[in-house]
């Protein structure tokens, strides 16, 4: 008996040892899934598919910041597998500029940044245009109105502007909110009469957002960790007009609700605007909000600041993705597309602007970067753009062209130079010069005289090199090229350097010359392979024509 009783004491202590130790098990397996799951983003439990929106407002070309946002907005998509939102941010219809919608959707497409939901695309949550959203705004507006997070405003542009001097001149600075609003024309200062006699006359107004006073607003970037502004030092923003249209604060945190943005991936600029929308979400009573992280700038090659549009224009690169024809200056800006760049080049570039993928590799496809992307890797200081650097990724995905996808590119450069040529020459031109060309205009530089019949000859060369007797010798040698059966670079090198040999002749006083007949100087890769692709009666009439105009 007391045997049996020690063994069933045994057998329940170790039952007991492998339910704790399965439950142990369990919670480790849960909270290692757990922490694998929201890879440091603390993506909400309600949303477990990662939404993101790219929110340009069509005030202009799209600047190659805006790109790089919309990249790594793309990038952290693809890496969660969730979706990557196009929405036009149109509710300034003051700034709205003709082109400017159809110029950032052309800009994306170029770059290969294809959105899942938006204008022309379309979705569950459109739509996309906040401009064909304003009529859900105006609710908002007046739930932030009855429950006292805002106030109606009557002062005028006018009045504003007088206050705005006179602390100029005081050597303040005039500002809208907690310190200010108790003095000025407003629903906090009026009755409730007064202000329904004047929404009843139709007067102009603005909502205000009412800031409370001190208090401390803490978020957790993603970037920057934990950020605080205390509201003393917050204006009260506009978040509705009175035509109607809500500014950008309201209608961005709005959207971003109904749309269920899990995260909000911008440029630093917006950061102070940060904990505006945090308060907002708090006074709509929205509990669940979307991670925030505000990017870097990207700073002038020299000098400090942002990188501007103006920028490009001083120092010789582009800025935008595309050309740019301003409808309202006229102006033109240069485009990374219409300069020559691969967008696979451009997409490389900026994502390397602000984020480094912990490795020395440089080189990326757009698959590859969402692999391995992520919002930690991500520097908190600005970075500074290289424009050499640029050139030198376009030079690297150049060199991975094939010579018959070069051939392509290059047709139309032909085409405008009036020059028609079929596809077996152009690819044979490409593939001697293809080494020496990191964008397609290039490629004209470097071979235009396969196609065009030099027009002038190197004076230099010519005083150096053209002797007494160089035309009979180049006469002689256009013979022995017309007895070449087999037009190949080899045997047109044996059947000369024989015949040479033969002569007795110095092999650098005919080559120089002979080479400045078929090119106009001395370029070009092997002397006999520009007459291999020129052809024997093409090379033989170059010579003959540059006798008689050196002659002359």
């Amino acid at each position: 008996m007391i045997k049996g009783r020690v063994n069933l004491k045994n057998e329940t202590l170790l039952l007991s040892f492998f339910v704790s130790s399965f439950a142990f098990v369990s919670s480790l397996i849960f909270f290692v899934f757990f922490y694998l799951c929201t890879d440091f983003n603390f993506i909400s439990m309600s949303q477990s598919r990662v939404r993101v929106r790219f929110a340009p407002s069509p005030t202009g070309p799209l600047h190659m910041g805006g790109v790089r946002t919309a990249l790594f907005n793309y990038l952290f998509a693809k890496k969660h597998g969730g979706d990557f939102l196009l929405r036009i941010e149109d509710t300034d219809q003051n700034r709205f500029v003709p082109g400017a919608e159809e110029y950032i959707i052309e800009s994306l497409k170029w770059c290969g940044l294809h959105f899942d939901e938006g204008p022309g695309v379309g979705g569950d949550y459109g739509p996309y245009r906040q401009s064909e959203r304003k009529a859900l705004y105006k609710q908002y507006a007046d739930q932030l109105l009855e429950s006292g997070w805002a106030y109606y405003a009557f002062d005028t542009p006018e009045e504003l502007e007088k206050l705005r001097l006179e602390e100029e001149q005081k050597g303040n600075v005039f500002s809208y909110g907690i310190q200010t609003r108790g003095a000025l024309c407003n629903s906090l200062t009026l009755s409730k009469e007064e202000v329904k006699a004047k929404l009843s006359a139709g007067e102009h107004f603005v909502v205000r957002f009412k800031m409370p006073e001190n208090t401390d607003v803490t978020e957790n970037d993603i970037i920057r960790g934990e950020v605080t502004f205390n509201t003393s030092v917050l204006d009260d923003k506009v978040i509705y007009k009175w035509d109607g249209m809500p500014t950008y604060h309201l209608a961005n945190v709005v959207d971003d609700h109904l749309m269920e943005i899990t995260h909000v991936i911008r440029g630093e600029e917006w950061l102070s605007s940060m904990p505006l929308h945090v308060l907002l979400y708090r006074a709509l009573g929205w509990d669940i909000r979307p991670r925030f992280a505000h990017l870097p700038l990207i700073l002038k090659p020299v000098g400090k600041g942002k990188l501007s549009k103006r920028d490009g224009d001083k120092m010789g690169f582009p800025v935008f993705p595309l050309l740019w024809n301003d409808p309202a200056s006229g102006e033109t800006f240069h485009g990374y597309r219409e300069d020559g760049y691969f967008p696979e080049a451009f997409i490389n570039l900026l994502a390397l602007l602000g984020w480094n993928p912990g490795t020395e590799q440089e080189i990326f496809s757009t698959e590859e970067l969402a692999q391995i992307f992520s919002l930690e890797r991500v520097v908190k200081s600005g970075s500074r753009f290289d424009p050499e650097k640029a050139k030198w990724f376009n030079r690297h995905y150049f060199q991975q062209k094939s010579v018959e996808e070069l051939a392509g590119l290059f047709k139309p450069v032909l085409e405008q130079k009036g020059v028609n040529a079929g596809d077996e020459k152009i690819e044979k031109v490409i593939a001697e010069i293809k080494e020496r060309c990191g964008f397609v205009s290039e490629l004209w530089e470097q071979s235009y005289y396969f196609f065009v019949v030099p027009e002038s000859y190197d004076a230099k060369t010519i005083e150096k090199r053209w002797l007494p007797e160089t035309a009979a010798q180049l006469t002689e040698i256009s013979t022995v090229f017309r007895r070449v059966e087999n037009w190949e670079q080899a045997l047109i090198k044996e059947a000369f350097s024989n015949f040479m040999n033969e002569k007795g002749w110095n092999f650098g006083a005919i080559m120089n010359p002979l080479r400045l007949c078929l090119v106009g100087g001395n370029v070009g890769p092997d002397l006999f392979k520009i007459c291999e692709i020129l052809g024997k009666e093409e090379t033989i009439t170059r010579i003959q024509i540059a006798i008689e105009k050196i002659a002359k």
